[in-house]
């Protein structure tokens, strides 16, 4: 849908948020409702994805260091929540500018009709003017429809409102051929065109003791973001003024942009990348792994060569070419038991094994039902 403003989704790391006295920044808070205004008044709006529950939630309940257990870790998020809300609200409401609470798990968007309704509740807020607040819901969410990062909830919520840019604020001013803090000979990355297995490999681990994510998951929300045409930065928080200046048409961290010339992506296909967790993974042979990327075909089970993970028909699986890169995801035509059966064999055999006959002419995963990654 056409509109008169451009959308830009900015994810903010709790390393960002809470400094190493453990205490909410503020003062960046107030330099982002700052950049919220200086955005409105160049025709985007903005949307935030913000971590900082449990960091924030933590030391008011008189922990010491960030909790282990869940229910500890559940009643920070719970605290800490309204302590991060209320700065929100206080410090934009203070520049005239609405915010508003919205909490999501994967069991909110793994169904498609609540995914839907998420998608159109955020659209609305950000026709109305408002600027949502979104965060993973930690104080239900169990690891079975855990996000598990803040990253790839970016990466939704990009695609939930068609952003035009998502840009993460981190700890670090953008992407390197090597962790730059280990490997003095590591090289700043400015842009990236293709997110393949070199990229993926000078990913290196989160360095910050409150969060839960590292470079190599927005890697992997930048892929996505990729995928469904969706420029993408990865900057440090500390900039000054990153937002007005990305927005400006400047230069800052690392941009990802999208293949040029690639074809929308159906919704329901970005559903598939984003809204469930993967329950399994495929491992596909050389020349499966081309058809699928080079030809938009279907997965035939003759071209498997590892079936991983319990799952049953209808779940989202991740397929892997030879090397184990991640090259697309799915919806499984058969549970894992008649797949690992299946795989390898040719439609003549499958037709003629009682065991399998029910997968005769069909395919593992139709490509209807399954989406490429860029």
């Amino acid at each position: 849908m056409a509109t008169d403003y451009k959308t830009m989704v900015v994810k903010i790391g709790s390393s960002t948020l809470v400094g190493p006295d453990r205490a909410l920044r503020r003062s960046f808070i107030a330099g982002l409702a700052d950049e919220a205004r200086r955005l409105r008044a160049m025709g985007w709006r903005l949307v935030v994805v913000s971590s900082g529950a449990i960091a924030c939630g933590a030391p008011v309940l008189g922990f010491a260091a960030r909790p282990t257990d869940m229910p500890s870790l559940q009643a920070c998020a719970s605290v800490g929540q309204c302590v991060l809300s209320a700065v929100y609200d206080e410090e934009f409401r203070a520049r005239d500018l609405l915010t508003s609470l919205v909490l999501l798990t994967r069991y909110d968007t793994a169904h498609r009709s609540s995914y839907l309704h998420a998608r159109d509740t955020l659209m609305r807020l950000v026709e109305l003017g408002v600027v949502p607040v979104v965060n993973e819901n930690d104080t239900v969410t169990v690891d079975e429809i855990r996000f598990g990062d803040n990253d790839t909830l970016a990466a939704l919520v990009s695609c939930l409102v068609s952003a035009d840019l998502c840009v993460t604020l981190s700890d670090i001013d953008g992407l390197y051929t090597a962790n730059p803090m280990e490997d003095p000979d590591a090289r700043f990355i400015p842009r990236v065109e293709r997110i393949d297995a070199a990229i993926i490999a000078s990913a290196g681990d989160s360095s910050s003791a409150v969060g839960t994510g590292g470079m190599i998951t927005k890697i992997r929300a930048s892929r996505i973001l990729m995928t469904a045409g969706i420029a993408s930065v990865i900057c440090s928080g500390a900039e000054e003024r990153a937002l007005s200046r990305l927005a400006a048409g400047e230069s800052v961290g690392t941009l990802f942009v999208p293949p040029a010339g690639r074809c929308e992506i159906a919704p329901r296909k970005l559903w598939i990348a984003l809204g469930d967790a993967a329950h399994g993974t495929v491992t596909v042979d050389a020349g499966a792994a081309e058809a699928l990327v080079r030809r938009g075909s279907s997965l035939l089970p003759v071209g498997i060569t590892k079936v991983e993970g319990e799952f049953t028909a209808g779940a989202t699986l991740d397929v892997r070419d030879p090397d184990g890169l991640t090259i697309a995801r799915g919806l499984a035509q058969a549970g894992s038991d008649e797949l690992k059966l299946a795989a390898g064999r040719h439609q003549d055999e499958i037709a003629a094994n009682r065991l399998l006959a029910a997968l005769a002419g069909k395919p593992a995963i139709h490509r209807d039902e399954l989406i490429v990654f860029a």
